[in-house]
């Protein structure tokens, strides 16, 4: 990657006029196709630095490496208790609901209080969206990231300021630090980060939470948290036990392979959660039988290990065989990693991917075209691998 700023392509480019809107050439990465906007207001819209392309996936997709889903879940005895659930569909899961919470709240080591569950983490990130830029104001992380917060608070009205990641694809604290402004509600950090499957230190993020929540609130997206080893698998939620600003969110959908149950919940500070509860419950998407799975799920720790282990050797095996087929993917920390590839445009690479029935995602990232591919059994990934050479001939 590449930070200089192409003053000759500035001059030589000038700017654009494009409706309303005037574009002014991107200030960091080089001649990047992506821009930075001027509306009518005369205010500096952030676009992102990367952009997704996407396509209709062929009906007989054999290895589905597109969504970061957990291969191998959910556990047999979630299932067993989701089954055994579904008589008591006529109920709602209050009860149960109140037993998941007790049991995360002594996993994550805070009160109850601090828990706000829902359908899924992307939910309540884009439910506390809603709520804190319904007046406006501006909303900083990493680009590129998890886009969905972002994206829902722009579309009431907040502005979004990305801030390039460093280039070890770790997230620039530095800059973002030096990026809050008056104006700025909420910085976001995805951690490990998606789409890069990228890591930010433990100690250097905590000591970043710790000193900039003093100023605005720190929401930090954990999704894929379970997969990172050693000290830097380590939670930002210990900050709330020393009254930190911070607001962490987990989900059941990645580690747990219960992505399609829909369950997942945040950490923050009561006033916090008061503050979203007083327009929207989050508890009241999940169904009982999603909570009965939950509850069961944490308690299988076996299939935990099991899912995080397996994950490691797919990672590897995937890692491996792509740097001997003449790939650099990035180094991953997730259930997923990106690699460039620059042989074809990212819809043609992602047609013919599912023309050999295997699902991915295509990024155009700093103005390489990258690919994203999920963590499936050690079987897909060779069936991936196997397609992807034959793409490449």
């Amino acid at each position: 990657m590449s930070h200089s700023l192409n003053r000759r392509k500035w001059l030589k480019t000038g700017l654009l006029s494009i409706g309303g809107a005037t574009i002014l050439p991107q200030l960091s990465w080089g001649e990047s196709r992506n821009s930075l906007l001027i509306d009518n207001a005369e205010r500096i819209v952030y676009t992102p630095l990367f952009k997704e392309h996407t396509v209709p996936l062929a009906t007989e997709i054999v290895a589905k490496l597109n969504a970061n889903e957990n291969p191998y879940g959910p556990s047999p005895k979630a299932v067993e208790a989701l089954k055994a659930a579904a008589v008591g569909g006529n109920r709602y899961g209050w009860g149960q609901l109140s037993v998941l919470m007790d049991k995360i709240s002594e996993k994550e080591g805070v009160p109850k209080e601090y828990l706000m569950m829902g359908p899924g983490s992307s939910d309540l990130l884009e439910k506390f969206a809603l709520v804190l830029f319904m007046n406006g104001g501006t909303v900083l992380s990493a680009d590129p990231s998890y886009m969905s917060l972002m994206n829902v608070a722009r579309s009431v009205g907040a502005e979004w300021k990305g801030v390039p990641l460093k280039e070890d694809w770790s997230h620039d604290l530095d800059a973002m630090e030096a990026a809050i402004s008056s104006d700025t509600k909420l910085v976001y950090i995805c951690n490990p980060n998606n789409p890069t499957g990228t890591i930010t230190g433990y100690k250097e993020l905590y000591d970043f939470c710790s000193r900039v929540s003093e100023k605005v609130p720190v929401f930090i997206d954990e999704a894929y948290l379970d997969f990172v080893e050693g000290e830097n698998g380590k939670s930002m939620v210990s900050l709330l036990n020393e009254g930190k600003n911070v607001i962490v969110a987990r989900t059941f959908s990645k580690i747990h392979g219960m992505a399609g149950l829909r369950v997942g919940y945040v950490a923050a500070l009561p006033e916090t959660l008061k503050s979203i509860q007083k327009i929207t419950r989050g508890g009241m998407g999940i169904t009982n039988t999603s909570i009965y799975a939950a509850i069961a799920s944490m308690d299988d720790t076996a299939f935990q290990a099991k899912s995080k282990n397996l994950n490691k050797q797919a990672r590897e095996y995937t890692a491996s065989t792509l740097k001997t087929m003449g790939f650099s993917p990035v180094p991953s920390y997730t259930s997923f990693m990106i690699f460039p590839q620059e042989t074809m445009e990212g819809k043609a690479f992602l047609t013919k991917m599912s023309e050999q029935g295997i699902g991915v995602r295509s990024f155009e990232i700093y103005d390489k075209t990258w690919c994203r591919v999920s963590m499936g059994t050690m079987e897909e990934m060779q069936m991936f691998t196997s397609a992807l050479g034959k793409v490449m001939e």
